[in-house]
């Protein structure tokens, strides 16, 4: 760490995305759309109504060929959207995105065919398929493929719902994009975005964080009736599409998508609920202390602690401490992780109208991941370095299984950020030898913790009030913001003023809107790492190995099975119970420390 100020924006990092297409422009990407056009044209002609009477082998070349197609389209789709996140600002990017998103929608309308005829084959037909070798390799896709089997509709209404996808759902949530792309606040006559604002919220300066927030408050509640109708139109559109499948709750299809059963997700829920008081409540209220006051305000949850000494890491300091840590659990790690850096996967700078959060896209198995992220040299901003780098690095090692079976379930997806973030920390900790600095990176840790447990756990309450209550009728914006207040009250205490102005803030998540109760998913690989850390601190043989064989299986197998050679069962209670104790572990050690 250093001193100085942050590195200028020019120094960090920006991605170079001509490994997927030179530009929007690009023949090669013109190319790739009318091809998988075509050749889905010729797949249709071939296959449509044969799929029962194929052999399994011959079933196994169409879904080859089918993975084939959907390489070439999601490429062209991962393209368009790292563009826009780049700069949602831009009417011609935004123009280009749509373009993609309709012509790649009408394409996947002429195989939509494929996935709704899999289904329709018989049970004990299949299973004759299914002992062939090469159908086998398919194995994990077919019977994900087929969970969905109960809530299938008839095929002309799957694909009326997959042909006006474009016009609903992905249409309401490019104007929540635009919209908190094109949102400026207020600092002191400059004019902000949402990045900067958000990052001001941990500034060590009181008045600066309460400036920050009063305008994140101001122009979310300038926003509140558009915020709404997009949050309300969109929960109507689940609660919809929800009846018509069949699902018996609002969280039913998002479970299934995430292979994990409901009541494993609810005793993750009600074990985390059940902590507050141990958690969030404890830990502000020590925190309350450090700070001499009786309470804190709503924006002092992420600020540092009073003898923070303001120092920041430059991009080199956070780049080596990261790919240290990676190191030195496993030398193959921090290999795969310096490619982003040395081949530019990673874009850095924040800037307007870029996306204000951080993600690890993995684009398609043929290509690699690119990673977003807005960098300020905070220890947090190190940490989402890790965090995405260990999804990268996931991302990489799970792309041989093919576009089909790379990607994990949003649950497990967390296990590698979350575990790269801990050995980052970890190693951060073993370094420091100043007292004051290590209290200083514990509390941040926990605090870290916080947020991906509890506060995602609140924002899960949050979603399941919404949409159990969105039935009866649409909500005012008045409604949604006692919903969040009541959640939020719950979760982090007492300690806390809640003002009015804290009320707009539901409206800046966008989880909420993108991805319907993905949130629960960063609890459950938080504790899940939480678990699986201690293991291998506790010197499980082969961890290593199993860890990055876990990585390597991409989403070819269930928790249950990827947890069993840890020895680790979430259906367990008491895997949750263990995976908290690690958090209040690190905040018993904070309450014998000194007091600042």
């Amino acid at each position: 760490m250093t001193d100085a100020a942050m590195p200028a924006t020019e120094q960090l990092p920006t991605w170079n995305l001509n490994d997927l297409y030179s530009g929007p422009d690009a023949v090669e990407l013109e190319a790739d759309l009318v091809a998988a056009n075509d050749d889905s044209k010729t797949f249709e002609h071939h296959y449509a109504g044969t799929l029962s009477g194929l052999s399994g082998s011959d079933l196994a070349l169409a879904i080859s060929r089918y993975e084939q197609i959907l390489d070439k389209l999601y490429r062209v789709m991962s393209y368009g959207q790292l563009l826009q996140a780049g700069d949602m600002g831009d009417p011609e990017i935004g123009r280009f995105y749509q373009t993609v998103q309709e012509r790649v929608t009408d394409t996947l309308s002429i195989t939509l065919f494929f996935t709704l005829e899999l289904n329709h084959i018989a049970d004990a037909r299949l299973g004759e398929q299914m002992t062939a070798v090469e159908l086998q390799a398919f194995a994990p896709w077919v019977a994900e493929t087929r969970a969905l089997k109960p809530h299938q509709l008839s095929d002309d209404l799957e694909k009326l719902l997959h042909e006006k996808s474009i016009t609903g759902r992905s249409a309401w949530s490019r104007l929540f994009d635009e919209t908190m792309a094109d949102m400026r606040f207020d600092l002191d006559g400059s004019q902000q975005t949402l990045s900067e604002t958000l990052n001001r919220l941990s500034d060590p300066d009181g008045s600066t964080r309460e400036i920050a927030a009063r305008a994140l408050s101001t122009s979310l509640n300038s926003h509140s009736r558009v915020l709404s109708l997009i949050t309300n139109t969109l929960a109507k559109d689940k609660e919809i599409e929800d009846s018509w499948r069949k699902f018996t709750s609002p969280m039913a299809a998002r479970n299934l998508a995430n292979q994990v059963e409901g009541e494993v997700v609810d005793a993750l829920v009600s074990a985390v609920r059940d902590q507050y008081g141990d958690l969030s409540h404890r830990y502000f209220a020590l925190k309350a202390k450090w700070f001499g006051q009786e309470k804190l305000n709503w924006w002092d949850r992420n600020a540092p602690l009073p003898d923070a000494d303001g120092s920041v890491f430059s991009w080199d300091q956070a780049k080596t401490s990261v790919l240290a840590a990676y190191g030195g659990f496993a030398p193959e790690m921090a290999t795969i992780a310096e490619r982003f850096f040395a081949e530019r996967w990673i874009d850095a700078p924040p800037r307007p109208g870029k996306n204000s959060g951080a993600f690890s896209h993995p684009t398609v198995a043929s290509a690699h991941p690119y990673i977003l992220l807005n960098f300020h040299g905070k220890t947090r901003d190190v940490m989402t370095l890790a965090h995405e780098l260990g999804h990268g690095v996931h991302q990489v090692l799970a792309a041989p299984r093919g576009t089909l079976m790379a990607n994990t379930p949003l649950t497990l997806a967390e296990t590698a950020s979350v575990f790269g973030e801990m050995l980052t920390f970890q190693a951060l900790l073993a370094n420091e030898q100043d007292g004051k600095r290590k209290r200083i990176l514990l509390a941040g840790k926990v605090e870290d913790m916080m947020n991906t447990v509890v506060r995602q756990i609140a924002f899960h309450e949050f979603e399941r009030h919404v949409h159990m209550e969105r039935p009866n009728g649409e909500l005012s914006g008045d409604r949604l913001a006692e919903i969040w207040i009541d959640t939020q009250r719950e979760s982090l205490g007492p300690i806390f003023n809640f003002d009015d102005d804290y009320k707009p803030l539901w409206g800046y998540i966008p989880h909420f809107i993108h991805s319907p109760f993905y949130v629960y998913a960063y609890a459950f690989g938080d504790c899940l790492v939480n678990s699986l850390y201690s293991v291998f601190k506790d010197g499980h043989p082969d961890f290593q190995k199993k860890y990055f064989d876990m990585l390597k299986s991409g989403g070819t197998k269930r928790h249950k099975e990827l947890l069993a050679p840890f020895d680790l069962d979430a259906t367990d209670p008491n895997f949750w119970k263990r995976g908290l104790a690690v958090i209040t572990g690190f905040i018993d050690e904070l309450e014998c420390m000194t007091d600042p």
